[in-house]
């Protein structure tokens, strides 16, 4: 169906956008995910693993993971939010791996929020691609990553002050691609976690430009980071849906 298509395309970018949205280029409504990489249909496992049942997955509700980790448990499912499918798949290969460096010391933080995780101090990161069934286009990459509560609270303040620090905007570089992401907004964003701060960008990478919404939540010992483009029109304003916010901190706080 052309509306699948376009939800499995929109979770596959959603999880390139740590990697300066550099997956994007090219990306369209009619592409297929590269050989090789399509979504677990559950979004249960961890970006990269390899733990998908032979023959396909079952039609029920996955079975609980006995080992799984209290942030494996934390992650979204498929299943976990209607009108939306979440994918658990790798990156795409073509991305860029690891930390964004960026240009201006103050930017640092925001440019580490783009990158594999939330910034060095984080413990674990488990990654989703979310797609929206509901607005064709929409791509949300949703990580939840666990931090001793320190470090948790250190990074909330970071990006508060990078935020104010960075209005102007800055470049970000990993594995010699850069990315650009000018006119850094602090938005208005309620959650109910401990924490929370929000703001908007307009990044740009290898020709393609997008509107970027991002949120990030402290819940104790765990960030939650939340960010959204639209692929069908990455010129248009977007904001990362409360729904899925909503249900991404009642997985963490059941989990804990």
């Amino acid at each position: 169906m052309r509306l699948k298509a376009r939800v499995t395309v929109g979770a596959a970018t959603a999880a390139l956008l740590p990697a300066l949205l550099l997956g994007v280029t090219g990306c369209s409504s009619k592409d297929a995910p590269a050989p090789g990489r399509t979504p677990d249909p559950k979004g249960s496992a961890p970006a990269g693993s390899s733990t998908a049942p032979p023959g396909g997955a079952p039609s029920g509700p996955a079975a609980p993971k006995a080992a799984a980790s209290k942030l494996e448990r934390s992650a979204l499912e498929q299943g976990d939010l209607a009108d939306y499918q979440v994918s658990a798949q790798g990156k795409n290969p073509n991305a860029p791996d690891g930390q964004p460096q960026a240009d201006r010391k103050a930017c640092q933080p925001l440019a580490d929020i783009m990158g594999d995780k939330p910034d060095p101090a984080a413990r674990e990161t488990v990654n989703r691609g979310i797609g929206s069934q509901k607005q064709v286009g929409l791509a949300v990459s949703a990580s939840v990553s666990s931090y001793a509560e320190s470090d948790a609270k250190a990074l909330t303040a970071r990006l508060r002050s990078a935020v104010a620090a960075c209005a102007t905007g800055f470049t970000a570089t990993v594995e010699k691609q850069s990315g650009t992401y000018r006119e850094v907004r602090p938005a208005e964003y309620r959650t109910t976690g401990d924490e929370t701060v929000s703001w908007t960008t307009t990044a740009a990478a290898q020709g393609v430009s997008a509107q970027v919404h991002v949120v990030v939540v402290r819940q104790g010992d765990t960030v939650v980071r939340l960010m959204a483009l639209n692929v069908a029109g990455a010129r248009q304003k977007v904001l990362v849906p409360h729904e899925v916010t909503d249900k991404q901190l009642e997985k963490v706080r059941g989990a804990g």
